[in-house]
């Protein structure tokens, strides 16, 4: 007999001989009987009716309604995004397609890190991946994408680049796959980690972004109104240990602790500082303490005057001074400056007397058209990485710790020989870091610096009395001409 069909559906099949099989393969087509069903269209009334060779009609066969789909899914989003910066190392990693997918296609590795599974993250090229605590889970939402979220097993690594990658084994439940897909920029971890120390105490931004610190508080640096430490005697720790209170439903970003001084980045991006002020590194105008007696704390106390319409990205603390990376990716500092340590090009305290912060306390001279990513303090000296990824650093140099190839303060009333400009801006050299080498990274101790570079090594700089350079001895690094650079050992890890 033949085939005939009705609907929206033909075929160019209208033979019915079986030649004895059970069943008949038909390939449906529009009612021309040649033009391919269209893509992404529903059919609801396709039939099917036989006919025998002595023109007997069968019942039609309707076909079960039907979605024709070819079309290979897309990556719709990803979180973090691409291109975003300061993400929380604890963040889940999640993977939004433009149509339901096949769950059983999207996989991860959770035993190691080889980069198997179809969804991946990796902060090397791919040449490893992050190993998962589980299989994607997924959810979805009133348009009919997938998301799909893994977790690391561990955190990932603070101030470290990751890339998320789809491979073409995830497919749709049609079973169509997706083209590779990777992040073009990737995203960045946050640089920003919760606990800091000082001279002798210590401070942690809890997951709820509320501040406990402990130890010594002979200048309210604890920030809870008495100068009584915490820590030393039982039953002081845990909920008894009060949070600081940084005003009315106020949460900290990020903290930082100087020698006897703390300092907060608030939600709303403004700064507050606590504890010894002799020399202004609160930013308050004055030079009484706070935190050392009640009623300073929480409303009371007031935000450093950063400048009209100025807010922080990150803040550090030294000896006895501040610095702060704001949003223009200028550096403000602010607190003790004999050494040079604010970059102003005079050693005059600022912070300590009224009108000295907000639009007249200046940015740091970094260069032309230089910007910093990072900063970073120590007892009186600042460094900043630029956008360049070139280090610049000033103030005090008694041991090399500005990485000059000498021993001479530099930010202060130095001033160039010949032009009389102060030894800022383009005067400043940048470290010597080695043929081709950048930084990553920067940190700064009492009187030394280190940094990591480019290709995950360390290097540091600056006074080594106790091998704190971790070079095998106990010679300064920094202070004498040929010893920065190439001629700079990486830290042997």
């Amino acid at each position: 007999g033949t085939k005939s069909y009705g609907g929206n559906c033909g075929s160019s099949s209208t033979s019915a001989t079986s030649s004895g099989l059970d069943n008949v393969t038909i390939i449906l087509t529009q009612p021309d009987n040649s033009t391919v069903l269209s893509d992404n269209t529903s059919y609801s009334n396709c039939s099917i009716t036989v006919t025998d060779s002595a023109g007997n009609p069968s019942t039609a066969l309707s076909v079960n309604t039907f979605i024709v789909d070819t079309t290979a899914p897309t990556v719709s989003s990803t979180s973090p995004t691409d291109n975003q910066s300061s993400v929380s190392v604890s963040d889940n990693i999640s993977v939004t397609f433009s149509e339901s997918m096949d769950n059983t296609s999207v996989t991860t590795n959770t035993s190691n890190t080889t980069c198997s599974g179809s969804l991946q993250l990796s902060s090397d090229s791919f040449s490893t991946c992050v190993q998962m605590s589980s299989s994607p889970s997924s959810s979805s939402n009133a348009n009919a994408d997938d998301t799909f979220t893994v977790t690391p097993s561990l955190k990932m690594f603070y101030s470290v680049s990751y890339k998320i990658r789809v491979t073409n084994a995830a497919k749709d439940s049609a079973g169509n796959n997706i083209d590779n897909h990777t992040q073009t920029y990737g995203f960045e971890t946050t640089s920003t980690i919760p606990i800091t120390a000082g001279s002798a105490y210590s401070c942690f931004m809890l997951d709820n972004g509320s501040v406990k610190c402990w130890g010594e508080n002979s200048y309210g640096q604890l920030g809870l109104g008495d100068i009584i430490n915490r820590g030393d005697n039982s039953s002081e720790m845990g909920d008894t240990l009060n949070s600081v209170d940084l005003g009315s439903v106020r949460t900290a970003t990020a903290i930082a602790a100087g020698n006897h001084h703390t300092c907060a980045i608030l939600d709303n991006a403004s700064i507050k500082c606590w504890g010894s002020n002799a020399s202004g590194q609160l930013g308050l105008g004055d030079t009484n303490n706070r935190g050392d007696v009640s009623g300073e704390m929480g409303d009371s106390l007031t935000a450093v005057g950063l400048g009209s319409g100025r807010t922080a990205k990150s803040i550090v603390a030294g000896g006895s001074h501040t610095c702060a990376l704001l949003d223009d990716n200028s550096v403000k500092c602010w607190g003790k400056a004999d050494d040079g340590q604010l970059g102003t090009g005079k050693e005059f305290t600022l912070g300590d007397a009224s009108g000295e912060m907000g639009n007249t306390l200046l940015a740091i001279d970094l260069g032309t058209g230089r910007t910093a990513t990072a900063i970073a303090v120590g007892g009186e000296h600042s460094c900043a990485i630029l956008d360049n990824s070139s280090i610049k650093c000033w103030g005090k140099n008694s041991s090399g710790q500005l990485g000059l190839g000498h021993n001479d303060t530099r930010g202060g009333d130095q001033v160039h020989p010949s032009t009389g400009a102060p030894l800022m801006g383009d005067n400043l050299p940048s470290v010597d870091l080695g043929t081709g080498r950048t930084a990553r990274g920067i940190t700064a101790g009492d009187n030394q610096t280190c940094a990591i570079l480019d290709n995950e090594s360390i290097k540091c700089w600056g006074s080594n009395t106790a091998g704190q350079l971790g070079q095998g001895d106990t010679n300064n690094r920094g202070d004498e001409s040929s010893e920065m650079g190439d001629n700079l050992p990486v830290i042997s890890l």
